[in-house]
């Protein structure tokens, strides 16, 4: 029991022990992560604070005339990685806040300390709230590189963060994870949503007073989204986010906002032991590697962002053992595979309500890209027919709930990427226009899944 004070008042909050967030009142079901019947109650005792409200620095605190103002180019700080210098625009600029998501495990804190291990040149202050310096020196160990340059501070309060970094003077401040730590003004636990917000505040205020670029590390909700308030993204410059099956060993990064570069722009990498290695041409790790042609399987060519590269698409059809058909799908939307077998047997005329259908994307790659949709078709009904496709066949495009074939955008660079790999033919929509073809491409043309299948499979 909270002893009340004079000067302090004593409140009741109620707390999710599932994502740590407060509320006034108790409700079954946390608004936030969505968990039932994890609110706890707490006494809170309320200690006045003299912090004044301070604004966030910029260049100036007077107004200025637009056109006064100077464009001059960004410092930008390369981070030892062509891969993250490419999605960050050209490097880290100064005095920017990074935030970078992810999955438990999926490698956010391998690739955020890589960064100082392959700039020795950069003076580099690694705090860490989750583990022990002694776990961070066995990954480092681990990973390779010069770490003479860095030091580690295991600390979650803010202040005496602060304090050590202006001591220091670091060219760089990375802080994993921004959910552990917190700020002694705010009554709060850590992880609670006005935590956050003060954390976030803080750094971005240290960020541009100074001038020291920060990296933050945070986790994410069972949805994928970022834990905390969102807030947390409008605050920071630069949002990134890591994806990947934690049993595959590919991991893209994936610009969400960026106020530096653009958003179109993702990497590739691959978890080995000594850590990530980047992927500089993705097509060829996810193009077909059998020796003979499969059934079940086909080539998409996808567009990330600007990038365009080729992974397979493996099907499998089976008859349905227990009477009820299945539906497996792992790295695309089954919502999508039902839609698009609904759209076969209704406007195409194939039975498969009574079948089995599993359905993979190669190499760990969740595919949110429509273009994909011709490649899921093209290997189901490869795989209910027992029909290979051949090896130098693409596909790209999106199949509409009328069993039509729509078209995609930027199909010159995808039919480039497929030349360049040495792919003969690309199937598209009879819809897409296209200015130039890539020397030795043959365009096929459908307009529906009939159109396709006389195509294909004649």
């Amino acid at each position: 029991m909270a002893v009340k004070q004079s000067g302090n008042k004593v409140k009741t909050l109620w707390f999710c022990s599932n994502c740590g967030n407060e509320y006034a009142k108790w409700m079954g079901k946390c608004p936030a992560c969505g968990e039932w019947n994890t609110m706890v109650e707490r006494e809170v005792v309320s200690v006045p604070s003299a912090r004044k409200q301070v604004s966030v620095p910029g260049e100036t605190r007077k107004p200025v005339r637009l056109k006064e103002v100077s464009t001059s180019k960004e410092d930008r700080i390369s981070l030892g990685s062509a891969e993250v210098d490419r999605i960050l625009g050209g490097g880290l600029v100064k005095g920017s806040l990074v935030l970078i998501g992810g999955e438990p495990g999926i490698g956010k804190s391998t690739l955020s300390l890589q960064m100082p291990l392959r700039c020795p040149e950069l003076k580099t202050l690694y705090v860490t709230g989750e583990e022990s310096v002694r776990q961070v020196k066995m990954r480092s160990d681990r990973l390779g590189g010069d770490s003479s340059n860095c030091f580690i501070f295991s600390e979650t309060q803010m202040e005496e963060i602060l304090r050590e970094a202006e001591e220091i003077s670091p060219d760089l401040l990375i802080v994993d994870s921004v959910q552990t730590m917190y700020c002694s003004n705010v009554e709060s636990t850590a992880g609670s949503v006005s935590q956050i917000k003060e954390v976030a505040s803080t750094l971005l205020r240290y960020a541009k007073s100074s001038g020291v670029p920060v990296l933050l590390i945070g986790h994410i909700t069972k949805e994928g989204a970022i834990a905390g308030p969102k807030i947390l993204e409008h605050i920071v410059d630069v949002v990134l986010q890591f994806e990947g099956e934690n049993r595959g060993s590919y991991r893209v990064l994936r610009s969400i906002k960026n106020r530096f570069g653009s958003t179109s722009e993702l990497a590739v990498f691959e978890m080995t032991g000594a850590g990530l290695r980047e992927v500089d041409n993705p097509s060829e790790l996810l193009i077909p590697v059998h020796e003979d042609s499969l059934s079940g399987t086909s080539v998409c060519a996808m567009l990330d962002g600007t990038r365009p590269f080729l992974f397979e698409v493996q099907a499998l059809v089976s008859s349905a053992v227990y009477g009820t058909a299945q539906r497996s799908a792992t790295g695309f939307d089954v919502r999508r595979l039902n839609m698009l077998l609904a759209v076969l047997e209704r406007r195409a005329g194939f039975k498969l309500s009574q079948k089995d259908v599993f359905l993979n994307m190669a190499g760990g790659l969740r595919v949110t890209d429509p273009a994909c949709d011709l490649a899921v078709v093209c290997s189901v009904l490869s795989s209910n027919f027992d029909f290979p496709i051949p090896k130098d066949v693409c596909f790209a495009g999106e199949v509409g709930l009328s069993g039509e074939i729509r078209p995609v955008s930027q199909v010159e660079r995808r039919a480039g990427e497929a030349a360049r790999l040495g792919y003969k033919k690309l199937f598209v929509s009879s819809y897409c226009r296209l200015d130039r073809k890539p020397e030795g491409m043959e365009i096929v043309k459908v307009a529906d899944i009939p159109a396709l299948v006389r195509a294909l499979f004649k």
